[in-house]
């Protein structure tokens, strides 16, 4: 027997003996989602898949109090083959991206053949938690409208309630794909709708969708209605949000989709952006953190410290240089941070520069010497 049948001969004999304990029994860890359509398929259970992270109150909250229970144990593994993925590990990063994870916990009914059928977020009691996991098991779902959707179907009455169910269910993906559907041709008009103002303003996710273009070249139609600083906000937001997207992790790869990187920065300079340093070089912090390539890191971060139209706040410094504190080995890389440091906190006590009191609104409770001297011994 190939050891990928045995190993599966032994999951599904695990799954099977667990079904009578205490609590939910979910796949051991380590399995995986086709596994688990497998086990599925083999018996015509519909899937139930937990996405939670290591970091989740919630989510250890649901797994210590919740799933343990004897009631939801009853309830759940008659019906359902179980499944725990941490969205950080494994092929949790891939999945959380193809299933268009935004929150923790979500979990997300599956029929036995792997298609979604209902989703919800967040912790509860027992009672609730069995609750919601029979009104998304009812077929009471966005996968029909999904398909029609996929089909071609753009009628604005069907588009105007599919968005709705998907802004519910927090499909923030998908919820863009129907906006850009509504706001198609409606680039220079689509200010005065009330209906798509708050489509675009709620939903609208991709800078290079012409709507967006318009309004980052042309914002004073928007702001006649919303005012400056909501329409700015907006633009903001998704300038700073989309470059992240562009950045993915295959298994144990970290890879940019750099054509789509560099006419993001074309984009950028052609609508004039403001913050385009900033937000470029925040974003190969980002990719060289996530690929662990310290050096260009430490060179990003040299960078963007010397630039003198950027003013990296105190906090801001300290979080940028704690990964390589932390996690870099190379004794001659870290010790380049020292300086950067250094520089810093000689001129916060010499006066030179004022030391950061406030975040917004939020007053922080001290200054950051200890915290960057902290990082200065580590180094």
């Amino acid at each position: 027997m190939k050891l990928k049948n045995i190993i599966a001969a032994l999951l599904l004999l695990l799954l099977t003996t667990g079904a009578s304990a205490q609590g939910i029994t979910f796949l051991p860890e380590g399995a995986t989602f086709s596994q688990a359509v497998e086990f599925a398929q083999r018996d015509g259970r519909k899937i139930f898949l937990d996405c939670y992270t290591s970091w989740c109150g919630p989510c250890k909250m649901m797994a210590r109090d919740i799933f343990p229970q004897k009631e939801v144990g009853d309830f759940m593994n008659p019906q359902f083959v179980c499944i725990k993925i941490d969205m950080e590990k494994g092929e949790g990063p891939e999945l959380m991206k193809r299933l268009d994870i935004t929150a923790f916990p979500t979990f997300i009914i599956f029929s036995s053949d792997g298609k979604e059928i209902g989703r919800w977020m967040g912790g509860s009691d027992a009672a609730t938690f069995i609750q919601k996991v029979r009104a998304n098991s009812a077929g009471s779902s966005s996968a029909s409208m999904d398909e029609r959707f996929a089909n071609g179907e753009r009628d604005p009455e069907f588009l105007s309630g599919y968005l709705q169910t998907l802004g519910a269910k927090f499909k923030r993906v998908q919820a863009n794909e129907v906006a850009e559907a509504l706001l198609n041709g409606k680039a220079e008009t689509f200010a005065s709708d009330e209906y798509l103002r708050k489509v675009f303003m709620s939903y609208l996710r991709n800078p290079f969708h012409p709507a967006f273009i318009y309004t980052a070249k042309n914002p004073e139609p928007l702001s006649e209605v919303l005012g400056k600083e909501m329409v700015a906000n907006k633009l903001q937001s998704v300038w700073t949000s989309y470059p992240r997207t562009l950045i993915v992790e295959r298994g144990d790869t970290v890879v940019m989709d750099e054509g789509k990187w560099q006419s993001l920065l074309s984009l950028m300079d052609e609508c004039d952006v403001a913050d385009r340093e900033r937000i470029r070089l925040t974003t190969l912090l980002a990719y060289a953190e996530k690929r662990a390539d310290w050096a260009a890191y430490v060179g990003y971060l040299k960078e963007y410290y010397a630039n003198k139209n950027l003013d990296i706040n105190d906090l801001e410094l300290c979080k940028l240089c704690k990964p390589v504190a932390e996690t870099c080995t190379d004794t001659s890389i870290r010790s380049e941070l020292k300086p950067i440091l250094q520089d810093r906190l000689a001129k916060l006590r010499s006066g030179e520069r004022e030391p950061l009191r406030k975040i917004g609104n939020m007053t922080l409770s001290g200054s950051m010497d200890k915290a960057m001297e902290m990082l200065i011994e580590k180094l």
